[in-house]
């Protein structure tokens, strides 16, 4: 059996501590979690070809009780706790290599995109606030301008996503491009539209170009411009390239790039913070390590490398995700995240809060 994910892939027995950054975590309330963490398991099928509309699929749900089956007994990492996970298998043969997530307002509703250039929707599942499963999934080939699968122009490994008023925005890492697609009028069957970039984009590397995608709060200095991050695209000083597109101050900039960990995915919470998932593999430092960092709304992006702040920040190897995605359910907000091989996991902040440990600039 082919072991996929909701991401890339990530191997079974890394563990995890969260070191948050910052004063209250109430705005990390809204870190409020990595949260749904899902992974995925998909045999070869023997189906016919699939064809360019919707597919209902059947998703077998199994829950994760523990983040870390070294220690059992801990939930808590640093600000965050453990909510529960899914490892899900489907014999449709698209199902899996899943790199990028978006909830809905109510906190079950999603739209995930895989790397094939496929959607995926559905509605998690829960069991006294616990994910336990995966209801009204399909999966649809993406569509291009002329109507064709977007893999069939050679447009794939589609790594980011974003929403703004019910279209999506979609980073195809393969090319470098950003195509944006209605959703709220026509769903999976929406037709791609190239957005115009700048051109400092498609010179990133193919492999380690174009991942994360969010949008700027309409109130924030970037008055709602859409901010795209490179994985590992470099500039002169060796930071991390990521640029503005729209707004009033579009243009270039680049966040710090700190031991050697690139950008996996990025969110903004309703504060306005920015949310940055960062992974590393490492053999020398002990395999795969992820962590989260905050850039405080408001932050300066022009002309200088980002100086971003710590959420939470990895002692120690841990589970890998490359998907990244929030929302407000009520009453508390729920942080979802995509891990890459085998496990993964939601979490939630503790009850009555919490506090942070001391801002760690990345200077």
């Amino acid at each position: 059996m082919n072991v996929v994910s909701l991401g890339k892939y990530m191997e079974p027995d890394f563990r995890c501590s969260a070191r948050p950054g910052g004063a209250a975590l109430g705005a990390i309330a809204a870190v409020a979690a990595v949260a749904a963490a899902l992974t995925f398991s998909a045999p070869a099928a023997t189906e016919p070809a699939h064809n360019d509309g919707p597919v209902v699929i059947q998703v077998h749900a199994k829950t994760i009780n523990l983040f870390l089956p070294r220690d059992q007994d801990r939930i808590r990492f640093g600000a965050l706790e453990f909510r529960g996970g899914l490892e899900l298998t489907s014999d449709y043969r698209e199902f899996g290599g899943f790199s990028a997530l978006r909830m809905g307002p109510d906190g079950e509703h999603f739209v995930s995109l895989s790397d094939k250039s496929f959607w995926l929707t559905g509605r998690i599942v829960y069991d006294r606030g616990r994910p336990a499963g995966i209801a009204d999934a399909e999966m649809a080939p993406m569509l291009g301008p002329d109507g064709r699968p977007l893999a069939a122009r050679g447009w794939f490994d589609t790594e980011s996503l974003a929403e703004r008023d019910g279209v999506f925005y979609v980073g195809i890492e393969g090319v470098n491009r950003i195509v944006r697609f209605d959703f709220a009028t026509s769903g999976v069957r929406a037709r791609a539209a190239v957005v115009p970039t700048p051109p400092g984009i498609s010179t990133l590397p193919n492999n380690k170009g174009l991942e994360a995608l969010a949008f700027a709060p309409r109130r924030s200095k970037l008055a709602g411009a859409l901010i795209a991050f490179s994985e590992r695209g470099l500039d002169a000083d060796g930071n991390l390239k990521a640029f503005v597109i729209g707004g009033p101050t579009p243009g270039e900039f680049a966040v710090k790039r700190r031991n050697d960990f690139d950008i996996s995915d990025c969110t903004v919470l309703p504060s306005g913070d920015l949310l940055l998932l960062e992974r590393r593999f490492s053999l020398l430092r002990g395999g795969f390590a992820m962590r989260l960092r905050r850039a405080p709304a408001g932050a300066p992006v022009f002309p200088a490398a980002w100086r971003l702040r710590h959420a939470a920040t990895p002692d120690r190897p841990c589970r890998h995700q490359a998907g990244r995605g929030g929302r407000r359910p009520d009453p508390a907000l729920c942080r979802h995240g995509l891990p890459d091989r085998q496990h993964g996991g939601a979490f939630h902040p503790p009850h009555g809060g919490g506090r942070s440990h001391p801002d760690h600039g990345v200077g």
